[in-house]
């Protein structure tokens, strides 16, 4: 049993790099299947677009995917081009904000979802770089290796080249005939995969830096608002289901016993949207999260809930936790 509690302490600490990490290994596997399976060079002209496509065409529907299961772009979007209230700001005082401003802070938040967004359709890329299938099969089509390896030896050398990917014993016999620089397709594929993989580490960790540089609380205290951020999360859920359950069945039980509604509080609308903010840390006040902010502001009344200074990445966590349930 205290194993078992280990165990989950652990996956509960580390869950952001285990659930990056089970991402990028289902995406290998995934890579594998197509590859082995699915994937089947032409052997002809269209070599170039057919490992072109099979190399770039999954990633970006992986990327796509990886947005649409991203609760925290529907919280951004949802009654965004609501006119009223200049709604598509997000910051109480949305009056004065100008289509500049707003850009700006979409940006301040897509851009570290589209990182998080990124990790398979990257892992995708990768893969299929170190596999090197994909790779062979669209530079055999290229015309740039076309000229560069058959350059002044007939059309028989772009024949033999497209054929390539498929044959290995057609490479074995025409390695006099091809220059020796695409003996090495694979190898460049390779070392394509692990330079991308490099550079994406790099960025990663230089990102991951700056973003804890800046952090405008200390480690302890970040830690301390995690927890915070998750309980709320936990808590809001499990109240949301009771007071939804509460006021089902009270409207249930007056449509079939034809009685009038006892009175029953609920949060308005503009309750509701003034806690769906996107969160804004501000340096004079201590807050953690919208709803904190609101119960601390006379329910959001105060001009205060309305500042904010800034949406930093390392800050992230404070709406992710509060929109990774269904949606929200």
């Amino acid at each position: 049993m205290e194993k078992l509690r280990g165990m989950m302490d652990f996956c509960i600490r580390h869950q952001t790099v285990l659930g990056y990490s089970i991402v990028s290994l289902l995406t290998a596997a995934s890579e594998q299947i197509f590859s082995s399976v699915v994937f089947k060079c032409p052997c002809n002209s269209g070599n170039m677009l057919y490992g072109s496509v099979f190399l770039i065409v999954p990633a970006f529907v992986l990327f796509l995917l990886g947005y649409l299961a991203n609760a925290k772009v529907w919280r951004l979007l949802t009654g965004s081009c609501y006119a009223e209230k200049c709604c598509s700001c997000y910051a109480e005082k949305c009056c004065s904000c100008s289509p500049w401003g707003t850009c700006t802070r979409y940006c301040q938040v897509l851009v570290p979802v589209t990182a998080r967004v990124s990790v398979a359709p990257l892992t995708w890329i990768a893969v299929a770089l170190l596999r090197a299938s994909f790779y062979e099969c669209a530079a055999s089509g290229s015309s740039l290796i076309k000229n560069l390896m058959c350059k002044e030896k007939g059309e028989e050398c772009h024949k033999v080249l497209v054929r390539i990917p498929c044959d290995e014993k057609l490479l074995e016999k025409e390695k006099e005939k091809l220059s020796i620089e695409f003996l090495g397709l694979q190898a460049q594929s390779q070392l394509i995969g692990w330079f991308l993989i490099a550079i994406i580490m790099i960025v990663a960790l230089t990102a991951t830096c700056v973003s804890r540089c800046r952090s405008p609380v200390s480690h302890l205290q970040l830690k301390f608002w995690k927890i915070y951020s998750k309980k709320e999360e936990e808590l809001f859920k499990t109240k949301a289901k009771e007071h939804a359950t509460r006021l089902a069945e009270i409207n249930t039980t007056c449509f079939f016993e034809a009685t009038d509604p006892a009175p029953f509080q609920t949060p308005s609308n503009e309750d509701w949207r003034k806690i769906s903010f996107l969160y804004t840390f501000n340096s004079q006040e201590q807050y953690y999260s919208m709803i904190h902010k609101y119960v601390n502001t006379n329910r959001g009344n105060s001009v205060r809930f309305g500042k904010g200074d800034q949406d930093l990445p390392v800050l992230g966590f404070v709406d992710e936790a509060n929109v990774s349930e269904a949606g929200f």
